[in-house]
């Protein structure tokens, strides 16, 4: 558990037990957070109880996979969130599932797993200390910023690894069955992403058009900036799916061309060698013909397979068959 309380955007106390977390709310100009990891019920109703926190909101906060997203009640807000991290050889998309409590003066913020480092997120809160004066809201931009930026990590990592993909596909060596096999997985990992990113996108939204009072005048162009970066996330991730759908039938299409030029290949040496061997029969017949028995006839059927043999060839290698 982390806790710290600003006053006046000052740093005040850090660190502090839960019991003295009324006599800073109490204060006036104070701004609270918490951050719990894993609480236990009890913990999580005790600051419920201290807090004015709605059940159903505390509820969602003990129940994990909770899809991005805001709730709005009578003194609070309850917001989902996911930080990512993805990981290309695995291919796996690591989630922590982030969920806070947004109040007049208080951010309590809620893991299930000690996964994501709030450090960063603590050291851009330090640097804007007007900015914390101006409310709690830029508390809640400094998580929200924190996990964005994390979002824009994962599709950098994206576009690299189809980069890589689109040279192989258009690489002359026939495809690894467990290249292709990563490439589904990562397809389902691409989807899972974009199902954490657009409905944040939503969520935000509600912040940006200061549907909720904890984002002031002062802050809302910051809600404003991160809203566009989400916007350009989620429409990343929507091409990225585009781009993997593309690949594939990219790669179908390939693999069928590649097929049908070695079967133009066999269909036309075997056409060449059908002709020695019709005319090889054709001599080989046990009656009497034209040159039967005689040099003459060895002559003249070698000439006609050398000639229609080479005649063939000719006319498949410039139809480019071979």
């Amino acid at each position: 558990m982390r806790t710290r309380a600003y006053r006046k955007g000052v740093l005040e106390a850090e660190d502090f037990p839960l019991a003295d977390l009324s006599e800073h709310l109490a204060q006036p100009d104070c701004h609270v957070w918490v951050d719990l990891c894993h609480p236990t019920e009890d913990k999580l109703d005790t600051l419920a109880s201290e807090l004015g926190l709605h059940p159903l909101a505390v509820e969602d906060a003990l129940e994990p996979h909770q899809r991005s997203k805001i709730d709005r009640y009578r003194t609070h807000a309850f917001l989902a969130a996911h930080a990512v991290t993805l990981d290309i050889d695995a291919p796996a998309l690591s989630t922590v599932e982030i969920d806070a409590f947004i109040g007049e003066n208080f951010l309590v913020t809620v893991q299930g797993e000690e996964r994501f480092d709030m450090d960063p997120v603590v050291e851009r809160w330090d640097r804007s200390p007007e900015m914390i004066a101006a409310g709690i809201g830029f508390l809640v931009y400094g998580l929200l910023d924190e996990i964005v930026d994390g979002y824009f990590t994962a599709i950098e990592q994206f576009d690299e690894y189809y980069d890589g993909v689109g040279d192989a596909i258009f690489a002359e060596q026939p495809l690894d069955p467990s290249q292709q096999r990563n490439w589904f997985e990562m397809r389902r990992v691409l989807s899972k992403f974009y199902r954490l990113v657009a409905p944040l996108r939503e969520a935000l939204s509600s912040l940006v058009h200061r549907e909720l009072d904890v984002v002031k005048p002062e802050i809302q162009p910051y809600f404003q900036d991160l809203y566009d970066h989400l916007i350009v996330a989620s429409e990343s991730a929507d091409a990225l799916r585009d781009l993997a759908t593309s690949l594939v039938e990219a790669n179908l299409s390939l693999r069928d061309y590649r097929q049908n030029q070695v079967m133009k290949k066999v269909s036309s040496w075997a056409a060449i060698v059908a002709v020695p061997t019709l005319i090889t029969g054709y001599y080989g017949m046990n009656v009497p013909y034209p040159g039967f028995s005689e040099t003459s006839g060895v002559a003249v059927s070698t000439i006609l397979m050398v000639v229609l043999a080479v005649a063939l060839y000719v006319v498949f290698k410039r139809r480019d068959w071979l």
